[in-house]
This record gives C-alpha cells, structure tokens and sequence, in this order.
C-alpha cells in the first residue's frame, strides 16, 4: 500500500491499496477499501482535506450566498400535516416559519383553543441533531407514540407520552427504525400497540404486541423471509392488518385478522395476498369491505375489492381498473360508498371520485394546478385530506368534503401566500439505445430565452418510484435565477408502472443509464443547452445513475451532482441498507447479476479508464456524504470521490469535489442545514454551467 505524503514527508493516509477480491474466477481491485472505515484516523485525515478542498472550490461560486438566501425565502412558510382526529381533538403537525423542525400539536375540533405542543424535538435536543420521524395518537387521543432519531441514523426511540402532560408513559424501545404504529382498540386501562422491528440484532424481525406500561411484548408475525420489510396496521378498530415487503416496489404479502374474535398477542392471521409478484395496499371502507391498490395483473394498478372474512386472492373482484396512461397513485374510501383515486401522468396528478360498488367515475376534483397530490386519509366525518404541491407552490393541506368537487385549505386560515410564478411545462422525447421511447418533462424560467441555457437534468430510476412534481424550493430557486430544470422519466422508476420498474432494475439497470444519456443528447440536439451547460443531478439510486452515464460517458455533460449515491456496485451488499436491495439491483453471489452490476459501477469504471467509452476528462463532479446515513452508506461517495481524484482534468483542479457532513443522515435535517446542503449544491451547477448571478 503506497502512503500519500504532505508537504513535509510524512504519511497522512494510505492511497491506492491492494484489496483484490476473486469473484466468479474475475479478479477485481478495491484499492480505496481503507475508506469504508469511517473512524478510523487515516479516513478522518483524508476527510479533512477533502473539506479544505471544498471550502476552497466553494468561495469562488457567485451564486452560493444568494440562492442561500433565496432558498431560505422560499422555505419561510408555515407548514402543517393533515390532522388526524381524535375524541375531542385533533393532531397535526406545524413547521412554523423560521423553525427547524416541524412539531406535534393538538388542536381543538373547532379551532378555539389554540395549539397545544404535545412534542417538540428542538425542546428535547436544542442542538437541532434530533428529528422527528413519526408519531401517532392513541384511538382515546390521551396518549401518543413519538419516534425520534438523533445524527441522522435513522435508527432511534419509540417512546409512549401523556398527551396532557408530556410525561412519558412506561419504558421506551429504543433502535427503532421507521416503524408502524398500530394502536390496540378498546384499551383504555391497560394501553398496547403493534409495531415492527426492522433490526436483526435486535431479535426476531416482525411485528410485536407491546404493553406500554410495562414493556412486555410478545411476537405476533415473523418476517417469512430474511431482508424483509414488515409493516402492521389496525384498519377500523377491529381488523389487523400485518404486511411483508420483499423489495421496495416489487411485492408485498398481506394477513389480515379479526381483533374480536382472538386473544390480541394470537391473531388469526388469513392470508389476503402471499407468496404473489405483486405489490399491494389494503384498507376498509365504510361498508366493511376490503380494497386494494394492486399491481396484481395491472402494471399501473388497479382497486380490487374483497370480504374481509375471505380475503384470499381468488375472491377478488376488479372495481376500478387500470388506465393504460397512468400510474393509480393513491385512493381512500369515502362515504357513498365511494373511492377517491389519484391517478399520475408523467409527474402531475389527477384525482377522481369513484362509486366503491361499480367502479363508475362519479366527478373530477378540481386540484388548484397541475402538481402532486399526496396522502390521502379519510376522516371520521367522511372529509379526505390530502397533500398538494407543485413546482411552484410550496406543500399545503386540502380537505375534500363528502360529495364536493374542489377542496378547501386545512387549515381554514392557512395564508397561500402571493401568486405562483410562471413556469412552463413541457415535454420531449428521446429514442434510448434499444428503441425505447422515454420522456422528459422540461420547465422553462419565467422569461425563458429560446437560445440555449445553463440546465440540470435530474432522474432518479429506482424501486418503481413515479417523479412527481412537487414543491422543491431549490428547483424554483433554480429557475428564477434564469436555468432550465429537466426530469428523465427513466426506466426503473415507476412512471410508467411495474413493468417500466422491471424493464429497469437488476440485470436491466444499465438501461436506466442509457436512457439517462439519451436524454442528456436529446436536450443537447434540441439546442435546450450545450454539453458545457449541462449538468446531471441525481441522489441516492439517482446519484448511482448519473455517476454511471458519466463515467460511461464522459462527453455527455460538463458537470454532476451526486447525492449520497450508491457508487460501489461490487461491495454495495456489504454497505448501509444494500442487502435489502438485491431485488432492486441483482447480488454479486449470482454470476450474471454480478458482469451486470460491474457493467456500470461507477466506482470500478472511474478506477479503470479503459473501460469508458471515451478517453476524455471526465465531467466535474460534486459528490454529497452523510456520516449518519444508515441507507447509502457514506463509504460510497468516500470512495468514488479518491476514484475520481485519480483522473485528474489537466487544469489543475480536482475532478471531484467532497461535501461531507457529519451529524446528518439519509433522512429529514434541521431546514438550516438542508437549505446550505440545497444551495450549495446548485451553486456549484451554475459556476460549471455558466448561470450568471441576477
């Protein structure tokens, strides 16, 4: 292993090393392997030049103080949840302008009152490290159950609090990961929930019963397989419902149990969909019946409809069927019966009401633009809330009343601020190397000029995930500084449904990766930018994508953002979440999967250049890391940024720049710090793109 050394002789920390792994009689170099040890004195030194690096890069961007303080504009709002109802109040959570974390409050049903705090992570933690990462009221609305997490690891408390008083009820689990909550009916006096343990060194991954008083559990449903995903809900006070993911996107298994009719730690659990190629979401309507949101025979869904008494597969019956242009998003149950359905084409949506006995179209909501909508949940006395934002207006609340076509904000008094610039929409067409026809959604600045412009083309082409349009203050920021923003609708996502997921996932993600560089050349061809201009944005598996295309194809942009991507597709099993991920991505162990996923893996591409499809200098590259993030291990973007230092651009200047935060992780941050992670970000595109300061 040679030593990198300073400017006086001594060894700072190791540089290319000779970890070879032999796989499927291949012999394949990890020389930056020293890396993936976080604490470890050479990587803390490596780390710190890479931040004096940055911050040197940093100064010389004209953009990175005001797109901070625009984006810090934008963001300067109120924000609220849909409420959840309980006897006598209603929970909601509010960001208020100028916070850093949203908080839970109660309310009075009929706004008199004001706001209760029921739980404030800036209270616990005024460090701002802490957030809050889910919580739910229990059905009597006196006590609630308020996961945090602290430095950004996703991996944290579930603790039971008193509503009135704040105090903690019974002892905490702790090492929780995002779980469900599901509340036990009818136990006031001696109060339980259902939630689900994700960790293995934790126990058995299920769903566990849990008295809060005492903190004696008892398992109810163990995870049939290992790196499954359960999950668990009580669905009308009296049905349990207990689902298991195999792969994010690509099948779920489902029970569901009377509560009624068993010992609550000995649920009779029926199977309603197992061991099937298909993802599903269950709920209750009104009239006791079972629906479902299902990929069953639909790759862009459809809602089936079963007796919760038989709910097996077999006993479906079809009552909204799939639209062959778009993805069935979301629906909820209303009363009538009747079923509110939400529905995406290429990233805006659209929501109709459906009677639940035949399927019927009853009537269009009239949404306030063409943007997301998020979450619908249907209240007590019928009313759905639902989540609205678009590229222009930031995320609010709208509450859709029984029988209604057009919703109203939530809450009544919620200021929508001034108009929503003009921003223009609009889409075109690439051909990817094997034919394939893929979108790309553009939106033009207010006063765009037709001659070519600095732009970012974002994709992301994972887990079956749709791009949706919503708010994004940085995206806006973006294009009222005059750039253009463009979205590759690539397979793999799930704009297109399952089978646009599948055409791009495992063995198939080399094409998401084409279909990223076609649509980069095509914005080129359309005179929308020039390569210099250009610069691909991705994070996580988007971040994995544009790394690929531009290592594979070094001419198709000037620049890149990646953020807390994945990079080693050799070692990715090994790091963070990734074993979870074989389904999405293909495993080594397999020797196909394996000459796929070396095909592309940024990290072993940046270290041979003889594999790139063109010998010259690669684009300049940002990368992001997060020391907290427990998904995308930091270790990837540590080591493809010493892949990349190795390339050199004959300027003089690093080929990849390292920003790299400590204390944070994969998931929500402190608004300050996700506003400087957001500007910087995007004031590095417009120094390499050429956007001029207005």
């Amino acid at each position: 292993m040679v030593p990198t050394r300073g400017v006086h002789g001594a060894a700072l920390f190791p540089g290319r090393g000779s970890a070879v792994d032999t796989l499927h009689g291949r012999q394949v170099a990890d020389p930056y392997r020293w890396l993936e040890s976080a604490d470890s004195s050479a990587t803390r030194r490596w780390l710190a030049e890479r931040d004096a690096e940055f911050d040197r890069e940093a100064e010389r961007w004209p953009l990175r103080r005001p797109l901070s303080e625009h984006i810090q504009d934008l963001v300067h709002t109120d924000l609220w949840s849909a409420p959840r109802h309980r006897p006598g109040r209603i929970f909601t959570t509010v960001r208020r302008a100028g916070d850093e974390h949203p908080r839970v409050v109660a309310l009075d049903p009929d706004g008199s009152g004001g706001e209760q705090v029921v739980f404030d992570p800036v209270q616990q933690d005024p460090s701002g490290r802490t957030t809050l990462d889910s919580w739910e009221p229990d059905p009597t609305g006196r006590l609630i159950a308020v996961q945090t997490s602290s430095g950004g690891v996703e991996r944290g408390e579930l603790r039971v609090l008193c509503v009135r008083t704040g105090a903690r009820v019974g002892p905490a689990v702790r090492g929780v990961r995002y779980s469900h909550v599901a509340w036990l009916p009818g136990r006031e006096s001696s109060p339980a929930f259902y939630y689900v343990r994700r960790d293995d060194k934790h126990g058995t991954r299920g769903v566990w019963l849990r008295r809060v008083a005492c903190g004696t559990e008892a398992l109810v449903h163990a995870c049939t397989a290992p790196g499954t995903v359960p999950g668990v809900r009580v669905l009308d006070g009296h049905r349990l419902l207990v689902t298991e993911s195999h792969g994010t996107g690509h099948r779920t298994d489902l029970w569901i149990a009377d509560l009624d009719r068993a010992r609550p730690e000995r649920p009779r659990l029926r199977p309603v969909q197992v061991g099937v190629e298909a993802e599903t979401e269950a709920r209750l309507g009104p009239d006791g019946l079972l629906y479902l949101r299902t990929t069953l025979d639909a790759p862009l869904r459809r809602v089936c409809v079963a007796d919760p008494d038989e709910p097996g597969v077999e006993h479906w019956r079809e009552v909204v069927p799939e639209d062959p242009g778009a993805t069935l998003d979301a629906f909820a149950t209303c009363p009538g019966p009747a079923l509110l359905v939400v529905r995406t084409r290429l990233g805006i949506s659209e929501a109709r009401v459906h009677g639940a006995a035949t399927g019927r179209p009853l009537h269009t909501v009239s949404l306030p633009g063409e943007g997301m909508v998020t979450a619908p949940e249907t209240a007590p006395d019928g009313t759905v809330f639902l989540g609205y934002a678009d590229v222009a207006t930031q995320q609010r609340v709208l509450a859709l009343a029984p029988g209604a076509r057009e919703p109203r904000p939530w809450p009544p008094h919620t200021d929508t601020g001034a108009p929503a610039p003009a921003v223009r929409r609009s889409v075109v067409w690439c051909r990817s190397a094997d034919g394939t026809e893929v979108p790309v959604t553009v939106f033009d600045p207010p006063r765009a000029s037709a001659a070519p412009g600095p732009t970012i083309l974002h994709a992301y082409g994972g887990f079956g995930r749709p791009r949706q349009f919503g708010f994004s203050a940085t995206v806006l920021a973006w294009l009222l500084s005059g750039g253009r923003y463009a979205v590759a609708h690539v397979r793999g996502g799930g704009d297109a449904g399952r089978a646009w997921h599948l055409r791009g996932a495992r063995r198939n993600k080399p094409r998401a990766v084409e279909d990223l560089v076609a649509a980069a050349e095509t914005l080129v061809e359309q005179r929308l930018c020039t390569r210099p201009q250009l610069c691909l944005s991705g994070g996580s598996a988007g971040g994995l994508l544009v790394l690929a295309a531009a290592v594979s194809r070094p001419r198709v942009c000037g620049s890149v953002i990646a953020s807390a991507p994945l990079a080693d597709m050799v070692r990715f099993e090994h790091l963070g979440l990734g074993r979870m991920w074989t389904r999405e991505f293909g495993t080594v162990s397999d020797p196909e999967d394996f000459t796929a996923l070396l095909s592309y893996s940024p990290y072993h591409r940046a270290l041979a250049p003889e594999r790139r499809s063109s010998a010259q200098v690669l684009p300049r590259v940002l990368l992001t890391g997060f020391d907290g993030d427990t998904r995308t291990d930091a270790a990837h973007p540590r080591k493809m940024c010493a892949a990349l230092l190795g390339t050199g651009d004959g300027l003089g200047r690093p080929t990849a720049l390292l920003r790299y935060e400590r204390d944070v992780g994969h998931g929500p941050r402190a608004v300050s710090r996700a506003v400087a992670l957001a500007a910087d970000a995007h004031a590095f595109a417009a120094h390499e793109t050429g956007l001029p300061p207005r």
